[in-house]
């Protein structure tokens, strides 16, 4: 088998292969045995049609499963013999595959050049010191109070901000901005309405739609209304956008937010306080906790730098696409955990993409050096680790242990588990080896 190699970039390489014709023609020999003995031809009893019909009338098919066996093994061959580890699946190309001929092709592949993560002592951290200041205390406090917040039915006013309001209403797709009711197809696009029952809108609320907490304000119990909304071009839900819709609002209770008082009694409602200096030391106590939490990320964050700049060749392409995946599925996963439809959003995807390569490029670079420093220090994962891992993140989530590893196993995640747990432990190494101030 001839094979040349040949560096396209420090990362993309080509291997072009030529297997002789005398293995290609075994090959075909043998396949098209095993076509004639299951071959249904008329005129010809099973098993008896002969060779020559055979693979005139299978050409294709025969030619198609030669290179299908020969290739992988003579790349697997190739690669063996030049000690080269592929990041991934090499692109097979230009195959040429006739009989009595050589079978030609080009695999393309990336791979991962020497990495040398230089001496782990040069490098220098500096820690934040984690703070909690009382403001930051009363901002928690504060929220505490707006969580414990309850409604009291308002009758001597009208809706203002703040409100909770109980309303009727029927929603009327008017008119779409390009269309006015028909698309270009000539298609019906007229109003469309639909009736909810019971629903509490909170004025002053993010989620409204604009103009809409206006139209209600100074409503009190029983009254109705009709009014337009006109959403913009760029509004976020999709469907929504440029579009002019009617509201027809029956308002059914009017409730007013209580915030507690925050007191001693506000502090034992909570459950596990005797005063308010009880849950305010609690609360210090829970920020502190955060804050060395978040200082050991920005400390771990700005080793991951340090390392991507030691980094000095292009990344490979198929890592850099795999990081970006990653990113784009953990951000519509976000999405829907939040009950928004992803493909209902205003979000221009392939833009999207592009403004991941930057970051991605770097966690990339990141990885690579932490994966060298594992090999060369042997960092190493048990199974037990990750039935560890697994069984914390299941408590986190409120599921089985059972239930994640079958999610894991199903979408090839218990090896990306195994490598995020190697990188874990290969940067307490390498934080354990650094110069901290």
């Amino acid at each position: 088998m001839k094979t040349e190699y040949v560096d396209v970039n420090e990362t993309r390489k080509n291997l072009v292969v030529e297997i002789p014709s005398e293995i290609v023609d075994a090959e075909i020999d043998k396949i098209a045995r095993d076509y004639g003995k299951a071959a249904r031809i008329p005129g010809f009893r099973p098993g008896k049609v002969p060779a020559k019909v055979v693979r005139q009338r299978f050409r294709d098919q025969i030619l198609h499963d030669v290179a299908h066996g020969l290739i992988p093994r003579a790349v697997d061959e190739a690669l063996r013999e030049r000690g080269v580890e592929p990041v991934d699946t090499p692109d097979i190309k230009d195959v040429v595959v006739e009989e009595g001929q050589p079978l030609k092709f080009t695999a393309t592949f990336d791979t991962v050049p020497p990495i040398d993560p230089g001496d782990y002592s040069t490098i220098t951290l500096r820690r934040s010191a984690p703070a909690v200041d009382e403001a930051a205390v009363d901002q928690a406090l504060a929220g505490l109070r707006d969580r414990g917040a309850r409604y009291e039915p308002v009758e001597e006013r009208g809706v203002q901000r703040g409100d909770s309001v109980l309303m009727d209403l029927v929603r009327t797709t008017t008119a779409d901005h390009d269309h006015e009711g028909e698309d270009h197809a000539g298609h019906d696009h007229g109003p469309k309405s639909d009736n909810h029952q019971n629903v509490t809108v909170d004025i002053g609320a993010a989620a409204n739609p604009p103009g809409f907490d206006e139209e209600l304000h100074g409503l009190t119990a029983g009254a109705t209304k009709t009014f337009d909304v006109t959403y913009p071009d760029d509004y976020a839900v999709k469907e929504l956008a440029g579009t002019t819709v009617n509201y027809d609002v029956t308002v059914k209770a009017v409730r007013k937010r209580i915030v507690p008082e925050l007191d001693d009694e506000f502090a034992k409602d909570l459950g596990e306080f005797e005063s308010l200096d009880g849950l305010r030391k609690r609360v210090r106590e829970d920020l502190a906790h955060e804050a060395k939490h978040e200082a050991d990320r920005e400390l771990r964050s700005e080793l991951l730098k340090q390392l991507a700049s030691r980094v000095t060749f292009e990344v490979p392409q198929a890592l850099l696409e795999r990081e970006v995946d990653r990113r784009v599925e953990e951000f519509v996963r976000r999405l829907i955990d939040q009950q928004i439809d992803p493909m209902k959003t205003n979000i221009n995807w392939e833009d999207f993409r592009e403004r991941q390569r930057e970051a991605a490029t770097e966690a990339v670079r990141g990885a690579l050096v932490l994966d060298e420093v594992a090999r060369r220090e042997a960092v190493a994962v048990s199974p037990e680790d990750v039935e560890a891992e697994i069984a914390r993140y299941a408590e986190r989530t409120g599921r089985t242990p059972a239930a994640v590893r079958a999610r894991l196993e199903k979408e090839g995640g218990i090896g990306r588990l195994y490598s995020g747990l190697r990188r874990e432990r290969a940067i307490d190494f390498l934080l354990s080896r650094a110069t901290i101030d």
